[in-house]
């Protein structure tokens, strides 16, 4: 069965001056324009391609590949506005249609939204929408504390960042333990840190007992920025704000005072009240 808004691999059945047309079974056939063919081709021969529908709604193969499929979450780019609502860029020929029902507020030319892709039930058409909340949370959650994921930063919040977790769910980063700058939009990996019983998820973005090794990192960054400065001082001390050292170094307060732990250690740094200063070796 054709999967629209997804990758599908089909046989070629015919060639045309056009292109050639895909069997998709049940005596469909989808085209693949000329455009897209790079190579001799034969028939029989199985394509990688991604369906969707054109501007006459017929079913139309590509092998661009789109910013985001049925069924994900991206930021995307509105390129033009008319009566029926917003359409975005998604990498291929046809852009890609927010109705004006499924936007928060009016979207606008030159403004990158996050959306979630979805196919239309009643027209087969691949559409979006900015209401992310209707497609997400409706499965139960079944990770494991310590399981890899990949979030969507999806937006910033007072406590930190909501995020999308695998397409599938709704996700909380606390500012307090991220330890780098984070923008809405941004797909990253994270670790799962506890289910919660309405079935959000707590998330962080190392894996769990992987302190020593970001403090490490952390120190490392110390030392190049004390290395590099001209007084080879770093004005930061333990009474800065989380704020002030995520501004810096892009790490959390407890990664900082975990590495400037083990410079002192090390004998690598001494301490002034207002700021690292570089020992010489």
């Amino acid at each position: 069965m054709i999967k629209i808004g997804q990758w599908n691999k089909l046989p070629v059945a015919r060639m045309v001056d056009f292109g050639v047309y895909l069997s998709a079974g049940d005596d469909l056939e989808i085209l693949l324009p000329a455009r897209y063919i790079t190579e001799p081709l034969t028939v029989g021969q199985e394509l990688d391609v991604f369906v969707y529908t054109d501007s006459e709604d017929r079913l139309i193969a590509t092998t661009d590949v789109p910013y985001a499929k049925v069924g994900e979450v991206a930021m995307l780019e509105v390129v033009a506005e008319n009566r029926i609502g917003a359409f975005l860029d998604w990498g291929l020929m046809k852009d890609l249609l927010v109705p004006f029902r499924e936007q928060k507020t009016k979207m606008h030319v030159g403004g990158r939204y996050p959306v979630y892709v979805y196919l239309d039930d009643v027209s087969k058409r691949v559409a979006a929408s900015a209401k992310i909340e209707k497609f997400i949370g409706n499965v139960i959650p079944r990770y494991q504390k310590g399981d890899k994921v990949e979030a969507f930063v999806w937006k910033s919040t007072p406590i930190g960042y909501t995020c999308v977790v695998d397409n599938l769910h709704s996700g909380m980063l606390y500012s307090n333990e991220t330890f780098r700058r984070l923008e809405p939009g941004m797909k990253i990996e994270a670790w799962i840190r506890r289910v919660r019983p309405d079935g959000k998820i707590d998330l962080r973005l190392a894996p769990a007992g992987s302190g020593r090794s970001r403090s490490n990192s952390v120190a490392d960054d110390i030392l190049s920025i004390l290395q590099e400065s001209d007084d080879k001082k770093l004005r930061l001390t333990d009474k800065s704000t989380p704020e002030e050292i995520k501004e810096i170094l892009e790490c959390s307060k407890r990664d900082f005072k975990q590495a400037v732990g083990h410079l002192l250690k090390s004998r690598k740094i001494t301490l002034q009240p207002d700021g690292i200063v570089l020992l010489e070796a």
